[in-house]
């Protein structure tokens, strides 16, 4: 594995809920996940309900911090 595959990286997520957000990523990923808890009415067995937001890479940007903007029609 190539060294710079393995080291961690700042990214900066552009646009929708988590807009300015900074992360460390590992290995350039393609696509992150964003998830925020919804409230559930009437709890059921431990169930969960979250909502998912999804970012992608800007392959354009290859310095720190890496960008990943706000795909609105994912999933």
């Amino acid at each position: 594995m190539h060294a710079e595959m393995s080291k961690a990286e700042t990214a900066l997520l552009v646009g929708g809920p988590a807009a300015g957000a900074r992360v460390r990523v590992t290995g350039r990923p393609g696509v992150l996940q964003v998830t925020r808890p919804c409230a559930v009415e009437e709890p059921a067995d431990g169930v969960r309900v979250e909502a998912l937001y999804i970012y992608r890479r800007d392959l354009g940007v290859a310095e720190e911090p890496l960008r990943y903007g706000y795909d609105a029609v994912s999933p």
